[in-house]
Protein backbone atom coordinates (compact mmCIF):
# COMPACT_ATOMS: atom_id res chain seq x y z
CA UNK A 1 0.00 0.00 0.00
CA UNK A 2 1.22 3.40 -1.25
CA UNK A 3 0.86 6.00 1.86
CA UNK A 4 1.31 9.74 0.86
CA UNK A 5 3.15 12.22 2.44
CA UNK A 6 1.40 15.14 3.46
CA UNK A 7 3.15 18.45 4.73
CA UNK A 8 4.90 18.99 8.00
CA UNK A 9 2.98 21.08 10.55
CA UNK A 10 5.88 21.94 12.97
CA UNK A 11 5.02 22.59 17.27
CA UNK A 12 6.64 24.07 19.94
CA UNK A 13 9.11 21.63 21.59
CA UNK A 14 10.22 20.78 24.64
CA UNK A 15 13.76 20.93 25.66
CA UNK A 16 13.59 17.17 26.85
CA UNK A 17 11.28 15.78 23.80
CA UNK A 18 13.69 13.40 20.97
CA UNK A 19 13.62 15.82 17.84
CA UNK A 20 13.35 14.36 14.49
CA UNK A 21 15.22 14.96 11.59
CA UNK A 22 15.30 14.64 8.01
CA UNK A 23 18.06 12.78 5.88
CA UNK A 24 19.13 12.56 2.54
CA UNK A 25 21.02 9.18 1.19
CA UNK A 26 21.93 10.84 -1.65
CA UNK A 27 23.02 8.16 -4.53
CA UNK A 28 24.27 7.61 -8.33
CA UNK A 29 24.79 5.06 -10.09
CA UNK A 30 28.25 3.76 -11.47
CA UNK A 31 29.16 0.77 -13.13
CA UNK A 32 25.47 -0.77 -12.15
CA UNK A 33 26.75 0.22 -8.35
CA UNK A 34 24.98 2.26 -6.28
CA UNK A 35 27.72 5.22 -5.26
CA UNK A 36 26.63 7.18 -2.38
CA UNK A 37 27.64 10.74 -1.49
CA UNK A 38 28.78 11.75 1.98
CA UNK A 39 29.33 15.19 3.36
CA UNK A 40 31.31 16.30 6.05
CA UNK A 41 29.75 17.88 9.46
CA UNK A 42 30.56 21.35 9.70
CA UNK A 43 32.30 21.46 13.92
CA UNK A 44 34.13 17.90 13.51
CA UNK A 45 34.66 17.06 9.98
CA UNK A 46 33.23 14.18 10.51
CA UNK A 47 31.75 12.03 7.38
CA UNK A 48 27.63 12.37 7.40
CA UNK A 49 24.89 12.70 5.36
CA UNK A 50 22.70 15.24 4.83
CA UNK A 51 20.56 16.50 7.31
CA UNK A 52 17.83 19.10 8.90
CA UNK A 53 15.11 19.79 11.15
CA UNK A 54 11.33 20.08 9.75
CA UNK A 55 10.05 23.06 7.33
CA UNK A 56 6.43 23.58 7.77
CA UNK A 57 4.66 23.34 4.51
CA UNK A 58 7.09 20.12 3.22
CA UNK A 59 7.11 16.68 3.37
CA UNK A 60 9.69 14.83 4.90
CA UNK A 61 11.17 14.26 1.18
CA UNK A 62 11.11 17.63 0.60
CA UNK A 63 12.85 18.39 3.64
CA UNK A 64 15.81 16.10 2.81
CA UNK A 65 15.99 17.02 -0.54
CA UNK A 66 16.20 20.69 0.68
CA UNK A 67 18.89 19.10 3.18
CA UNK A 68 21.28 17.67 0.20
CA UNK A 69 21.20 20.93 -1.65
CA UNK A 70 21.93 23.43 1.13
CA UNK A 71 24.46 21.00 2.38
CA UNK A 72 25.88 19.00 -1.03
CA UNK A 73 24.73 20.93 -3.64
CA UNK A 74 22.91 17.98 -5.05
CA UNK A 75 20.34 18.30 -7.59
CA UNK A 76 18.16 15.52 -7.84
CA UNK A 77 14.87 13.46 -7.29
CA UNK A 78 13.89 12.58 -3.61
CA UNK A 79 11.46 9.60 -3.37
CA UNK A 80 8.82 9.76 -0.67
CA UNK A 81 9.99 6.49 0.76
CA UNK A 82 11.77 6.14 4.05
CA UNK A 83 14.91 4.17 4.21
CA UNK A 84 14.95 3.67 7.63
CA UNK A 85 15.30 5.57 11.28
CA UNK A 86 18.68 6.01 12.91
CA UNK A 87 18.97 8.07 16.61
CA UNK A 88 22.05 10.31 17.55
CA UNK A 89 23.03 12.76 20.23
CA UNK A 90 23.38 16.29 18.33
CA UNK A 91 25.86 18.29 19.99
CA UNK A 92 24.63 21.94 20.28
CA UNK A 93 26.32 25.12 21.12
CA UNK A 94 26.83 24.72 24.94
CA UNK A 95 28.02 21.24 24.77
CA UNK A 96 25.07 19.31 25.70
CA UNK A 97 23.82 16.60 23.42
CA UNK A 98 19.98 16.64 22.04
CA UNK A 99 18.62 13.12 21.38
CA UNK A 100 17.48 13.10 17.70
CA UNK A 101 16.05 10.46 15.66
CA UNK A 102 16.45 11.19 12.08
CA UNK A 103 14.12 9.17 8.97
CA UNK A 104 16.67 8.94 5.59
CA UNK A 105 15.10 9.23 2.32
CA UNK A 106 16.65 8.29 -1.05
CA UNK A 107 17.57 11.53 -2.92
CA UNK A 108 18.74 10.44 -6.83
CA UNK A 109 21.10 12.62 -7.90
CA UNK A 110 21.34 14.43 -11.42
CA UNK A 111 24.04 16.51 -10.98
CA UNK A 112 26.31 18.32 -8.49
CA UNK A 113 26.25 22.47 -8.32
CA UNK A 114 29.64 23.91 -7.74
CA UNK A 115 28.18 26.85 -5.77
CA UNK A 116 25.73 25.85 -3.22
CA UNK A 117 24.63 27.38 0.40
CA UNK A 118 27.08 25.63 2.25
CA UNK A 119 30.15 24.81 -0.06
CA UNK A 120 32.42 26.88 2.19
CA UNK A 121 31.86 24.96 5.33
CA UNK A 122 31.64 21.37 4.08
CA UNK A 123 33.91 18.30 1.67
CA UNK A 124 31.65 16.12 0.05
CA UNK A 125 32.55 12.51 -1.57
CA UNK A 126 31.70 10.00 -3.46
CA UNK A 127 31.93 6.35 -1.96
CA UNK A 128 30.85 2.94 -2.22
CA UNK A 129 28.33 1.64 -0.33
CA UNK A 130 31.15 -0.62 1.74
CA UNK A 131 33.25 2.53 2.15
CA UNK A 132 30.61 5.15 2.90
CA UNK A 133 29.35 2.86 5.93
CA UNK A 134 32.21 2.35 7.17
CA UNK A 135 32.93 5.99 7.58
CA UNK A 136 29.63 7.00 9.32
CA UNK A 137 29.89 6.67 13.04
CA UNK A 138 25.70 5.84 13.61
CA UNK A 139 25.58 2.25 13.53
CA UNK A 140 22.15 2.14 12.50
CA UNK A 141 23.07 4.74 9.76
CA UNK A 142 25.56 2.43 8.41
CA UNK A 143 23.50 -0.26 8.43
CA UNK A 144 20.67 1.62 6.00
CA UNK A 145 23.67 2.95 3.96
CA UNK A 146 24.97 -0.98 3.40
CA UNK A 147 21.31 -2.48 3.09
CA UNK A 148 20.32 0.39 0.97
CA UNK A 149 18.81 -1.35 -2.75
CA UNK A 150 17.71 1.52 -4.85
CA UNK A 151 15.61 -1.07 -7.15
CA UNK A 152 13.61 -1.75 -4.77
CA UNK A 153 12.82 1.58 -4.58
CA UNK A 154 8.46 2.59 -5.53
Amino acid sequence: MLIKQLPITVRASHKSDVRTQFAALCYRISQDRPQILLVTSRKTGRWIIPKGWPVCGLTPADCAAKEAWEEAGVIGKARDQCLGIYSYDKVMDAGNGLPCVAMVYPVKVKTLAQDYPEHAQRRRKWFSQKKAAARLTEPELARIVRDFNPKILR
